[in-house]
């Protein structure tokens, strides 16, 4: 089986050599996202909770673009600039999946990229 490339102008285009998203096996895997504007491609302003708040719209264009949604991720990494912010990150993504939430792993990382304080991937179920 092959593998398709998914780009959506909804989210933010990648930055680098990589694809918004593929689809592989039945699977979605997606590219980090960061809380960049779609329509300007810069870093929103704000707290954790806004920038979180525009990862998980990102998210949710890619999902939309491949016709799959939340309700089907069954893994997400998350990355942290600060991991006192977890508490805070974890108020807007819970919001994201109220329902059967996915395997998740979510560490602290160094740096991310455009100054970013989240980043997050996921792998989903194609419908």
């Amino acid at each position: 089986m092959g593998k398709d490339v998914i780009a959506t102008a909804a989210a933010p285009a990648a930055i680098g050599p990589y694809s918004q998203a593929i689809t592989a096996n039945g699977f979605l895997f997606t590219a980090g996202q960061i809380p960049l504007d779609p329509a300007t491609g810069k870093l929103v302003e704000g707290d954790i909770s806004a920038q979180t708040e525009q990862v998980m719209q990102n998210l949710a264009a890619v999902l939309a673009e491949a016709g799959t949604g939340f309700g089907q991720v069954v893994k997400t990494t998350c990355f942290l600039a600060n991991l006192d912010d977890f508490a805070a990150f974890n108020a807007v993504y819970a919001r994201y999946f109220a329902a059967q939430p996915p395997a998740r792993s979510t560490v602290q990382a160094a740096r991310l990229p455009a100054g970013a304080q989240v980043e997050v991937e996921c792998v989903a179920l194609l419908s």
